[in-house]
């Protein structure tokens, strides 16, 4: 059984994606130990509790040092005793002692076709603003592994979504989700609980 911890930072769309996935059985041998955010008051969380699902809050706001916060975000990750770290739209630096750690076993989705629209200042709504100020017709969703640089990890997986003519940022943004994430952040997770994920030369082959 793959054990997850699941990082927050908002509403918690993925997070949701996620247990839906798990309860429909789109994702197999998985459960999800912990969901951890860096607020309070974020509705990820109410997602959580409704589930029965663990939660904590470590916010680098509560520590003087970001070390002490890194030491703190892995030793709760460390207490759940799980296999696999996901960033279901976390809007913190993943501490390099994390990724250490967890070596191949953190995994982010972001809103576009990597190495497109990614790298530093590249988040949320960024991301889309600036999609459609460059005009580019097909935008997407990635999972990769995560790794000590900016998006620069393994690509497991890719789904791209067409840009439309009146598209706003939020409106592409909702697209995006529902046509992309909300898809291979599952379909990630469960190759991987299934062991049919393999790295080789920073590439992934798909069993």
């Amino acid at each position: 059984m793959l054990r997850i911890a699941a990082l927050v930072s908002g509403g918690g769309t993925n997070l949701q994606a996620i247990i839906d996935s798990i309860e429909i059985g789109k994702i197999t041998n998985t459960e999800i130990a912990v969901v951890i955010s860096n607020k309070k008051d974020v509705f990820a969380l109410e997602r959580a509790y409704k589930h029965g699902i663990p939660t904590a809050v470590i916010s680098p706001k509560d520590y003087d040092k970001r070390e002490e916060f890194n030491q703190a975000l892995l030793e709760a990750i460390d207490q759940y005793k799980v296999d696999l770290v996901v960033l279901a739209g976390y809007l913190v630096i993943v501490p390099e002692v994390l990724i250490q750690s967890y070596k191949n076993k953190v995994i982010n989705v972001h809103p576009s076709l990597i190495p497109s629209f990614c790298g530093t200042g590249y988040y949320g709504l960024k991301v889309h603003e600036a999609v459609l100020e460059r005009g580019v017709k097909i935008t997407g969703a990635t999972v990769h592994f995560v790794d000590e640089g900016t998006d620069t990890g393994p690509i497991i997986l890719q789904k791209a979504v067409s840009v439309l003519e009146n598209d706003s940022p939020e409106l592409l943004q909702r697209r995006v989700m529902e046509e992309a994430e909300w898809h291979i952040l599952p379909e990630a997770i469960d190759l991987i609980a299934n062991g049919r994920l393999q790295i080789k030369d920073n590439r992934i082959l798909i069993k």
